[in-house]
């Protein structure tokens, strides 16, 4: 299977809560809303201040607000073909790009535009940094050992477990590129398989200030972990990982 060359986050805002979301998104990044575009203006992109952007925002059609993964390849079609005999299904095709299923039911979209340079951290006026660097996808127990596999499969990222415990395992790509996959086995089923961002941060207790100053609510502490949710409900987590370069 082909690999990707970039994998970014889009975050998914009904339209009462669009610009809500997006100017809190903007808060914490620190990165700019761009221009809309789409044929219905529902799409902007959250743009760094250097190297190529990771998060972008969509403005959809109602539902909760929520989380999908474009993941950039160089050739749409074949890819299509590839994941769809490993268990995925296409929902749309654009023509420019492709939506579909995982075997869990989480959306995601097969994208070809390029992207190469990874940005740096934020960092803060009290000198400590931090970045979104993590999807974590939420995945029913009865669903968690083929979705992670199909992920394994469509990034061939390295695969690794987490000391948390043995609901947790890593995907992690090379080092320039912003987004890395965890996937956590729910304890109760669901639909499908669900995603939020997950942070890290030089100094946890200063991330949550900034955080909430900025609008996010704080719903509960864990080791390792904060779980808030941003003005719309969103739910995403600081963890207590450093925002310093991975290592394979």
């Amino acid at each position: 299977m082909s690999r990707p060359s970039w994998v970014s986050a889009f975050l998914d805002f009904p339209p009462e809560q669009y610009d809500a979301g997006v100017e809190f998104w903007e808060d914490v990044t620190g990165f700019q809303r761009s221009a809309s575009r789409g044929p219905r203006d529902e799409f902007a992109t959250l743009l760094p201040p250097d190297g190529d952007d990771y998060l972008r925002v969509q403005r959809v059609g109602d539902g909760e607000p929520r989380l999908h993964l474009d993941v950039h390849v160089d050739d749409l079609r074949a890819t299509a073909e590839e994941v769809v005999a490993d268990g995925a299904r296409v929902v749309a095709d654009e023509g420019d790009f492709l939506t579909l299923t995982s075997p869990g039911g989480f959306t995601f979209c097969l994208v070809t535009h390029p992207a190469g340079t990874r940005p740096r951290p934020r960092e803060w006026p009290d000198g400590h940094v931090s970045c979104a660097d993590q999807i974590c996808l939420d995945i029913p127990p009865s669903r968690f050992d083929a979705e992670f596999a199909f992920w394994e499969r469509l990034t061939g990222w390295q695969r690794r477990e987490v000391p948390l415990g043995a609901e947790f395992g890593r995907l992690i790509p090379q080092d320039d590129l912003p987004l890395q996959l965890l996937v956590q086995r729910l304890d109760d089923e669901q639909d499908a398989v669900s995603a939020h961002v997950d942070w890290a941060a030089s100094d946890h207790e200063a991330e949550l200030a900034a955080h909430v100053a900025a609008g996010a609510e704080l719903v509960a502490r864990h080791d390792g972990w904060t779980v808030l949710t941003d003005p719309t409900g969103l739910p995403y987590c600081l963890t207590m990982r450093s925002p310093a370069p991975r290592t394979a």
